[in-house]
């Protein structure tokens, strides 16, 4: 039996490669994520362990903020000689390190990275562990003078010589480029500006007796934990982060884990869909390979295998092909890592590939889900195998099942549709959105279920009004097209599953995405009152002097500045809950339609005063005229009256959790050294709106970060915003295709094997072969479009449920991007027309007498 198994795998590789493919790109996504996130990760944790002073000394950050404030966090440069006394310090350095600013060159153009990696100011303090060395001009000296890493001065042309303009908290300054410093490490992406450190402090931070930090080197035979102890004792736990540098390692480790878990689940969800479509395509295929070595498998049967050497000779092939394809993906993997990390290194993050990870768990992870996916998917039709008689076998007759009434898979897609319904209704009912998420979910798996396993119900009654104009358009080519489509309802519906999945799942984000974007228009127009929106392009803060230069234009008339603070508030239910609350100006009501249930504005901004999201205070028990609360960053703390109640469902400006917003007096004198993220302006009496735009746009031309938008520019942002959710899905979608083509030509190929009799005697009779070619060429226009309806049908239905969950979250307008939805029907055609191309060509080209003579 084993060495008819290896003939028999060996007869049919050709067969079996399109299926093989499916399983090379799930192994290849999964094994290339782990090996690039692996990569990354030891790379950077080399890089944190040998560039972490002994211990380093921070500012206690009690509250992380949701969104950036502009304020940074400090110590006494003076802590820096104190802690220069304790027993077993070799050395103490205050370091200025300042992550929000903006460095520009004469032309106004930022010098700073555009992937999303921040630009740091620093001190110029180089030792052994320093991750930059001076390999040009020399170091700062004194104020007006930096050092820029090299990477940045060439992908931005700047030289030695050149002025650069820093824009900072405290304001802006001049300096000139007097080094160039070369990354001795892996080069994160960022860029580097450095300072001399006493203007480092006084520049960046407002004062030269401050510092972010302090680093702290032990003496000789001092453990970092003992020193730590020590510094702890000195200075006690309050006000002070003191962190090893093993911690500091371990702490930007688990920073930088965040931003790899996105690319790391982003390929696993490739991975998955490659696996998820992949099962279709391999049951398909070894159940016709099995409906075409019935009299093979029969004689196995008459010469003495019984039935589980018969289903076991199949579950061999199966892993057969599992570890040839997890062989091939691996090592498509290995590419694929080597592609992520050559990428990484166009966005700025210098990653050598001489030092790429391939951990245990790579291969066996790449080698459990290649073979396990094909010895699941090759297991029914294992089964079926097992289950001919030697006679019916010897007698040619089709595998037992193939024809077999539909009343099991009736009954089951019935039972597991109706739980999936149950589960949507429930969560479209739902008033809790983490209730009404997990309905979701679960009605999304069951629903899918259901449709595969009853889809093949579906195939004559959807087939027959897809195929019903072939016979009047293209006569008796048509005709057969549409009955060859329908001669096996199994086969049929696990084709077009495949691709099915990948639409269903387009079809429902791209309701989303649409409903989305239209809620947020509508809540833009409803809630948006100003002639235009100061904000940073990735809604970082910006200094004040933008505010005083945006103030100072002509022609502006009310500006209202916003700004965040991270807080902490204690509700009357007991619960302490950290958000972020917003402060405005006066003149909100100018620039915002702001809706209240209790309470107005005034009373809100007014000192003392707080406003509340109304649903969110009915929960927590909280009623207009309470006291709440609140604690800010740095331990200070206050007390605020609830003076408003608003019912803005999720209105734009007032989105974070309770929807806390109050005087920006406030928020100023509890958050020292923040900036304003938004500032809203309108057009003072006399000025249109035109004329306004081209006086901010000239008076923010030396700030390359900041924009000024309009209504209409605002929803185009939220709109690219969406969009990079959608690109995802549409790669999702690509692979779906490619896989599902994969399919299609895999089932007409083997039907073409099959029916290689049948299509000689068509040609014996007179069926010319470029009718032939249009007749298989029908068939997988049709079955790729049956595909896409059943798809497209469900993802419709997933895509009003999740719009029904976010209508719970305030976004309660409905859209359905029909454009998509054709585009999409009219792509499966052109799919199915480019899956028939080889296989229709291989038909046409078949010896009529040796086809018809063909067993």
């Amino acid at each position: 039996m084993l060495k008819a198994t290896l003939r028999s795998f060996l007869a049919h590789k050709g067969r079996l490669l399109l299926s093989a493919l499916a399983v090379v790109l799930s192994v290849a996504f999964v094994a290339g994520s782990l090996i690039f996130s692996d990569t990354v990760s030891r790379t950077f944790d080399r890089l944190f362990a040998s560039s972490s002073a002994d211990v380093t000394v921070q500012p206690r950050e009690d509250l992380e903020a949701a969104v950036p404030t502009g304020a940074v966090a400090t110590v006494p440069a003076g802590l820096a000689r104190r802690l220069g006394g304790v027993e077993g310090v070799a050395s103490a350095h205050p370091d200025v390190e300042v992550e929000n600013v903006t460095v520009v060159d004469d032309r106004n153009e930022s010098v700073g990275p555009t992937t999303g990696a921040p630009t740091l100011a620093v001190d110029w303090h180089v030792t052994e562990r320093s991750v930059v060395e001076l390999t040009s001009g020399r170091t700062p000296r004194g104020d007006g003078e930096a050092v820029l890493d090299a990477d940045t001065a060439d992908a931005k042309g700047v030289e030695i010589g050149d002025t650069l303009t820093v824009q900072a908290q405290p304001g802006s300054f001049d300096v000139e480029v007097v080094g160039i410093a070369t990354f001795t490490t892996t080069n994160p992406g960022a860029a580097l500006v450095f300072l001399e450190p006493e203007v480092a402090a006084a520049r960046l931070l407002g004062s030269a007796d401050r510092a972010t930090s302090v680093s702290v080197e032990a003496a000789p035979g001092v453990p970092d934990a003992e020193l730590k102890r020590r510094i702890t004792a000195e200075l006690g736990a309050a006000g002070y982060t003191i962190r090893t540098a093993d911690e500091t390692a371990e702490t930007a480790s688990e920073e930088l884990g965040a931003f790899l878990d996105v690319i790391k689940y982003a390929m696993l969800g490739f991975a998955g869909i490659a696996v998820l479509v992949g099962v279709f395509l391999i049951v398909n295929t070894f159940s016709m390979l099995i409906a075409q070595r019935t009299r093979e498998l029969g004689l196995l049967r008459a010469l003495g295998a019984d039935r589980r050497q018969v289903r076991r000779s199949v579950l061999t092939e199966a892993v057969l092909l599992g570890l040839a394809g997890s062989t091939v993906g691996l090592a498509a993997g290995v590419g694929l890592a080597f592609g992520l990390i050559g990428l990484m290194s166009a966005f700025g993050m210098n990653l050598k590939t001489t030092e790429m990870v391939v951990g245990w768990a790579t291969p066996v992870s790449a080698y459990v889900v290649g073979v396990s996916v094909t010895f699941v998917a090759a297991y029914l039709p294992a089964r079926r195998a097992a289950s001919v008689s030697p006679m019916a076998a010897l007698a040619d007759a089709e595998v037992a099942g193939v024809g077999r009434p539909l009343r099991a898979r009736a009954v089951a897609g019935g039972v597991i549709g109706a739980l999936g319904a149950a589960a949507l209704l429930g969560c479209v009912l739902s008033g809790e959105t983490a209730t009404a998420a997990s309905l979701l979910g679960l009605g999304v798996v069951l629903t899918l279920v259901a449709t595969v396993v009853a889809g093949p119900l579906l195939v004559r009654p959807v087939i027959r009004v897809l195929g019903a104009a072939f016979p009047a358009v293209f006569g008796a080519v048509g005709r057969m097209s549409q009955r060859n489509a329908l001669r096996n309802p199994r086969r049929t519906g696990a084709t077009a599953a495949a691709l099915m999945v990948g639409l269903a799942l387009v079809g429902g984000l791209s309701v989303a995405s649409a409903s989305m974007s239209r809620s947020f228009d509508e809540q833009i127009d409803k809630t948006l009152g100003a002639d235009f929106v100061i904000q940073n392009a990735n809604f970082m803060p910006f200094p004040a002097e933008i505010t005083d230069r945006v103030r100072d234009t002509e022609g502006v008339g009310l500006v209202v500045r916003q700004r965040f603070a991270p807080v902490a508030v204690r509700l009357p239910d007991g619960e302490r809950i950290e958000t972020t609350a917003a402060g405005y100006d006066d003149g909100v009501d100018d620039v915002a339609r702001v809706t209240y249930a209790e309470g107005g504005t005034a009373a809100a901004l007014a000192d003392g005063g707080i406003a509340m999201d109304a649903g969110f205070a009915a929960e927590h028990g909280v009623r207009l005229g309470d006291r709440v609360p609140l604690e800010f960053p740095g331990s200070r703390r206050a007390e605020f009256t609830v003076a408003a109640l608003t019912d803005m469902a999720g209105g734009e400006g007032f989105a974070m959790r309770g929807g806390l917003f109050l005087g920006i007096a406030a928020v100023e004198e509890y958050v020292p050294g923040g900036q304003d993220s938004t500032l809203y302006v309108n057009a003072a009496a006399g000025t249109s709106p035109d004329e306004l735009r081209d006086r901010l746009e000239a008076a923010l031309d030396p700030y390359p970060q900041v924009q000024a938008r309009d209504q209409a520019d605002y929803k185009d942002l939220v709109h690219d915003q969406i969009a990079v959710l959608l690109y995802l899905v549409y790669a999702l979608l690509g692979l779906a295709i490619v896989i599902a083509v994969l399919g299609v030509v895999n089932t007409l190929a083997l039907s073409v094997v099959e029916r290689t009799r049948e299509i000689g005697l068509l040609r014996a009779i007179g069926l010319g072969r470029r009718q032939l070619r249009r007749m298989i060429r029908l068939e997988s226009v049709v079955i790729a479009v049956f595909g896409a309806v059943l798809g497209l049908g469900l993802g419709l239905v997933w895509g009003v449920c999740i719009q029904q969950v976010l209508a719970l979250e305030g976004m309660t307008a409905f859209a359905v991007p029909w454009g998509t939805v054709v585009a999409v029907v009219v792509g499966s055609a052109a799919v199915g027309v480019a899956a028939a191309l080889l296989p229709a060509l291989r038909a046409s080209r078949m010896n009529v007498l040796e086809a018809i003579a063909h067993e």
